[in-house]
C-alpha cells in the first residue's frame, strides 16, 4: 500500500472515532434530556448499532493502519510518541468496552420501560451517568492521540 492509501484510511478511521464518538454522545444526551422513554429507547438502539458498525470498525483499523503507516514511514514504533499514542489508545479501549455494555444495557431497561408503559428505573439512571462520565476521559485521550500523530513530538521515556 502506498504512503497516501495508509495515511487517508487512518485518518478516515480518527475522524470516524471521533465523529461517531461525539454524535452518539450527542443524540444520547439529548434524548435522555426529554424524559420520554420511547424516545430513549429508540435513540439507545441506534446509538448501540452506530457504536457496533462504526466504531468497532474504526478500532480495529486503526492500530492496523498505523503499523503499516508507521512501518512504510520508518518510525520505529518504540518511538516515544507512537509509544505514547498507543498507550492514549489502550485507555480509550478501557473506557470504550464498558461503555459498550452500558449503551446496551441502557437500550434494554428503556425498552422494557416503554414495553411496561412505565418510568426509566433508577438502574438506567446510574448507567446513564457513568456512561457520561466515561466519554470525558476517552475523548480527551483520542484528542491528545490526534496532537501526537501531528505534532509528532520527541518523546524520551525510557532514560
Amino acid at each position: 500500500m502506498t504512503y497516501f492509501i495508509l495515511k487517508f484510511l487512518h485518518l478516515i478511521g480518527a475522524v470516524v472515532l471521533i465523529g461517531t464518538g461525539a454524535g452518539i454522545a450527542f443524540f444520547m444526551v439529548m434524548a435522555h434530556r426529554t424524559g420520554h422513554v420511547a424516545k430513549i429507547a429508540g435513540v439507545a438502539r441506534i446509538v448501540v448499532t452506530a457504536d457496533f458498525l462504526f466504531t468497532a470498525t474504526a478500532v480495529v483499523a486503526q492500530p492496523v493502519t498505523g503499523v503499516l503507516l508507521a512501518r512504510h514511514v520508518g518510525y520505529p514504533l518504540t518511538e516515544g510518541w507512537i509509544v505514547l499514542s498507543i498507550l492514549l489508545y489502550l485507555v480509550i479501549g478501557a473506557f470504550w468496552l464498558p461503555v459498550v455494555y452500558m449503551q446496551m444495557r441502557m437500550r434494554d431497561l428503556a425498552e422494557a420501560a416503554e414495553a411496561a408503559g412505565a418510568a426509566l428505573p433508577r438502574a438506567y439512571h446510574r448507567l446513564f451517568w457513568t456512561w457520561f462520565a466515561f466519554g470525558f476521559p476517552a475523548f480527551g485521550a483520542i484528542l491528545g492521540i490526534v496532537w501526537l500523530m501531528i505534532a509528532r513530538p520527541e518523546i524520551h521515556l525510557l532514560g
